[in-house]
């Protein structure tokens, strides 16, 4: 194995020989050098860059910049345009939805109404119970006529006679063997019917002076009124077309 030269161990070394020998063995100090001379560049780049997009508008003129600011005026206002349009259109669509739910809360309640006075439903509410027992003589069909006139007049609302027959506008009595025939079918005494309207007023209509008490009563029948607070009037009347009447046609 060959010796080293002890002349070329102490000769000094060259720039160059320094140079590689630092690249390849740096110290800390060179790592610590290199690091922030790398970030110092790294901000430099960044710092370029948001320069540059920040002079997007730099080399403009005057008339250029102020033609820009227009425009951007301009669309702002078309935004706040649209905007109010929009928020015109919501307010009238929920004004339309409103109207709708109060007009159709307006039919419904006009279609229930119509529907309890023409007998199509069952109905409950206050009103009295009228019992007409017959003990020396039949009751008159007339008489009974005049008594539903006079409970009407009182504010009767609805009227069914011994659980079967709803009385409507069209009903019809007639005096037959047996009892009466009301709207077709045969009915016998007791006559029980129930009223719903003003309980004070429904006995009043009945018991003032040469009224239908007293009609029932010379007539040789046994009348009884109780006032109730809820009456339930499960019996309907089937629906009639008119023969001739016709809605008229919207002026």
């Amino acid at each position: 194995m060959p010796e080293p030269d002890p002349q070329r161990q102490g000769e000094p070394q060259s720039g160059r020989n320094r140079l590689l020998h630092a690249l390849r063995t740096p110290s800390r100090n060179q790592v610590v050098v290199a690091v922030l001379l790398a970030l110092v560049a790294f901000a430099a780049v960044v710092q370029v860059r948001s320069t540059e997009a920040d002079d997007t508008y730099a080399g403009y003129r005057d008339e250029d910049l102020i033609a820009v600011l227009d425009g951007l005026a301009g669309t702002s206002q078309r935004a706040r345009a649209e905007i109010e349009r929009l928020e015109t259109t919501r307010d009238q669509l929920a004004s339309d939805s409103a109207d709708q739910r109060t007009a159709l809360q307006q039919a419904q309640s006009e279609a229930d109404t119509l529907a309890i006075l023409a007998g199509l439903v069952p109905v409950r509410g206050p009103g009295v119970r009228i019992t007409i027992s017959e003990v020396t003589a039949p009751v008159n069909a007339d008489t009974v006529v005049d008594m539903i006139q006079s409970l009407r007049v009182a504010g009767a609302e609805a009227i069914q006679v011994n659980g079967q027959v709803r009385l409507v506008a069209q009903s019809a009595f007639t005096d037959v063997t047996g009892g009466l025939e009301v709207d077709g079918q045969v009915l016998s005494a007791p006559y029980v019917f129930d009223v719903i309207g003003p309980p004070s007023a429904l006995t009043n209509a009945m018991t003032i002076l040469e009224g239908p008490r007293v009609d029932l009563q010379d007539e040789g029948a046994e009348v009884e009124i109780t006032e109730q607070a809820s009456i339930d009037i499960e019996a309907v009347a089937e629906p009639l077309d008119p023969d001739f009447a016709r809605p008229q046609d919207a002026q």
